[in-house]
């Protein structure tokens, strides 16, 4: 079983469960963060891309601080191979998958415990500061999905997840033939070899 770190559309559960095509429930879910990276929204896109922070720092006028060059999102465990593959489909040749260091920032919960999702509860109002890393668990390592693309293809305006949840979830989570789901069913049955641009 393999365990991946997700900052975009994928931290939402009901989402990451129609992408996988099953319930989750041999899941684990968490919030963690990623430290030295940057989220960045995609041009003409709802989804972001993260850079490491050695890479993206040239798209400031400035230097970011530690709130800014930090990528907060969800530690999921449990992932079997089959669901990576389908993770690989859905995520494209935009992003490479590789191994990077997470910070649990509380315990796993077994997806099925979770209580059932709405939008508004995904993301509290204020989020918590972001602690100190040495006041932090040990981080892990796991696998996350990097900006493989061009940089120019992204703003350099950092991604939220509040603001996907309040603009776009929507798109995502609404009637089972809603047009974004159809997609990421076309994906999947065709292992990728058929891509349109993806919300």
């Amino acid at each position: 079983m393999a365990s991946a770190f997700f900052y975009g559309t994928l931290m939402h559960p009901e989402i990451l469960k129609r992408v996988i095509g099953n319930d989750g429930s041999q899941l684990q879910i968490c919030p963690a963060l990623l430290p030295d990276y940057t989220r960045h929204q995609v041009k003409n896109e709802d989804y972001p891309g993260i850079l490491p922070y050695s890479q993206s720092r040239a798209m400031f006028d400035h230097d970011l601080n530690s709130k800014e060059k930090s990528v907060r999102g969800s530690l999921v465990t449990g992932l079997s191979d089959a669901d990576v593959r389908l993770l690989d489909i859905f995520e494209g040749d935009q992003y490479t998958r590789e191994l990077v260091s997470v910070y649990p920032l509380g315990p796993l919960v077994n997806i099925r415990d979770m209580p059932p999702i709405e939008v508004k509860s995904l993301m509290p109002t204020t989020p918590t500061p972001i602690p100190m890393l040495s006041e932090l668990a040990n981080p892990v390592e796991v696998n996350t999905y990097v900006w493989c693309f061009p940089s120019s293809e992204l703003r350099a305006q950092l991604w939220t997840f509040e603001e996907f949840v309040k603009f776009n979830a929507w798109k995502w989570i609404g009637p089972t033939n809603n047009k974004y789901f159809d997609e990421v069913d076309r994906r999947n049955a065709t292992e990728g070899i058929y891509v349109e641009a993806r919300g």
